[in-house]
């Protein structure tokens, strides 16, 4: 599903149009990005977080031309999945 897929699907089961619609995902994109980038976690409840995950700094190696590099430490997004939303998508059976 495609963030259009997403807006069609909004706009439908709603009745607003989709250009508002578009607007309010984005918005909701962009405020979930700046404040992880602020170093803020998101919690939405019953769907899930979207959180900052620290990876600590590591060696790791050039097989082309046999030397080795230091990766520093960083930060990268992730999302966990709530409880519920987890036992939703087991259960579906195809």
């Amino acid at each position: 599903m495609t963030k259009a897929d997403i807006v069609n699907e909004i706009s439908k089961s709603t009745g607003v149009e989709k250009i508002i619609v578009q607007k309010t995902v984005e918005a909701f994109m962009e405020s979930i990005k700046d404040s992880l980038s602020d170093g803020n976690n998101v919690y939405l409840r019953g769907f899930g977080s979207f959180i900052v995950k620290k990876r600590a700094e590591k060696t790791a190696r050039n097989i082309s031309r046999n030397t080795t590099i230091k990766i520093p430490a960083h930060n990268i997004p992730a999302f966990k999945p709530a409880k519920t939303f987890v036992s939703e998508v087991k259960d579906q059976v195809k």
